[in-house]
């Protein structure tokens, strides 16, 4: 039910697909060639503000707990700066041209329990190299969510709206463990020794992240606590009752961080989770097949990238807080790009696609998030349940559905492939599709 044959499905010819590569060499050339000052400045002053939030975020919690709440919202802001915007587009290479070894794809190293090389294995090179293609690309449901009916509904597949929520709030460990694959550890297709060196990796991240969170930071809150409880008991005479007023002010504090980092790593976890999901998987984003690899040339890895890919409107704030990846299109066309260019080069993109007739997948922020969670939802049912046919529905869709629709391909010729979707998404059911 996915996309055998790319060039056919677009409706464009070899010399379409050719020219569309050559225009996309061109726009990635000039942004390369235009690489400066202005654009190093960017990402410094996005580092620097980034972990003066986070600094003062931890200050306020120590020395005012009582500050928790919104400090977990400040420090959860620090996190989803470092993640999206800084750690992930840091380790894409984006910055590697300015040689700066504080910013460098080989030297960075977030503030998440993913141990960084993991996740440039599992991300930067699977992910992006072999984007939806079925039984190649683990980020279409992470392994454990239903989000095309290509992968097989099992009684299991009934807690999907549990396991959702479950995803979301512990985005950060899925991450961790992604590239350890344990699932092909446990069917046999992978050996205990290619899975013990990255398990053990992953172990130690998840640990330091733990200490630092959990531990030290809670420690230090509550050394402070001891020592603000124990001055104000000062005009007790008896040591034992300052003491104790110590004891007290230290548990307050201890349990004030701990509970403002929780609440900050539940903040990023659930943003993440809502910004990777609506670039990926939104209606009418598209899978393929293991043939479309076959002789894959350049210019038809970047239509796989385009017809693969959603983007969601918004401001700036929101593009800073999303990394850029509102603009996940082009991030899937340049990953390597800097992230402050994706916006103009944007524009580029969805000209191009008029042009040749394409699909270019694009709406607010909420309506993807929504398209996502009924997806996921829907595909709680195994498909007999579904209404859309399987070769026209909005997760998914197949290289002969304009067969199904004679009156429909009668009309979409050359350079027509987004008139020819309109037109089939109009055929839907809309219950449930």
């Amino acid at each position: 039910m996915a996309i055998k044959d790319i060039a056919a499905y677009a409706h464009l010819s070899a010399e379409d697909v050719e020219e569309i590569g050559r225009r996309f060499d061109a726009i990635e050339a000039h942004h390369r060639e235009t690489l400066g000052a202005k654009d190093a400045a960017y990402i410094r002053n996005l580092i620097r503000t980034q972990r003066g939030v986070d600094l003062l975020s931890r200050v306020a919690t120590v020395f005012a707990p009582s500050l928790a709440g919104p400090t977990a919202a400040t420090m959860g802001l620090a996190k989803i700066l470092e993640n999206l915007e800084i750690g992930h587009n840091v380790m894409h290479g984006q910055w590697d041209w300015m040689n700066d070894p504080e910013i460098h794809s080989g030297m960075w190293e977030w503030d998440n329990t993913g141990p960084a090389s993991g996740w440039k294995h599992s991300h930067n090179f699977s992910h992006h190299t072999f984007t939806n293609i079925i039984g190649m690309d683990n980020d279409i449901g992470y392994g454990v969510i239903r989000i095309t009916r290509d992968k097989k509904w099992k009684p299991t597949t009934a807690l999907q709206p549990l396991t959702n929520v479950i995803l979301a709030a512990l985005f950060e460990y899925a991450v961790a463990f992604y590239d350890v694959e344990l699932g092909r550890y446990f069917t046999g297709r992978q050996s205990w020794e290619e899975t013990k060196p990255r398990l053990l990796e992953t172990l130690r991240k998840v640990r330091a992240q733990v200490v630092k969170d959990y531990v030290a930071f809670p420690a230090v809150a509550g050394a402070v606590g001891f020592v603000l409880a124990g001055s104000m008991g000062r005009r007790n005479k008896k040591a034992k009752t300052r003491f104790q007023a110590g004891v007290g002010g230290a548990k307050h504090h201890v349990k004030r961080a701990a509970q403002a980092a929780l609440g900050a790593n539940l903040i990023r976890n659930v943003w993440a989770y809502a910004v990777i999901f609506c670039g990926h998987f939104p209606d009418d984003v598209e899978t393929f097949t293991k043939r479309t690899l076959d002789e894959e040339t350049k210019a038809e890895w970047y239509l796989r990238q385009m017809l693969g890919s959603a983007n969601f409107r918004g401001g700036k704030v929101l593009t800073i807080l999303s990394g850029n990846l509102n603009y996940q299109v082009e991030h899937h066309l340049f990953p390597d790009m800097p992230s402050n260019r994706l916006a103009p080069i944007a524009r580029e993109v969805e000209q191009i696609a008029k042009e040749f007739g394409l699909p270019y997948n694009t709406a607010s922020f909420p309506r993807q998030l929504w398209e996502v969670q009924r997806t996921i939802l829907k595909l709680t049912l195994p498909n007999k349940f579904l209404r859309a046919p399987r070769w026209n529905a909005p997760e998914v869709r197949a290289d002969e559905v304009f067969s199904h629709y004679p009156e429909v391909d009668a009309s979409t010729g050359p350079r027509q492939l987004a008139a020819g979707l309109a037109k089939l998404k109009k055929l839907r059911p809309r219950v449930l599709a």
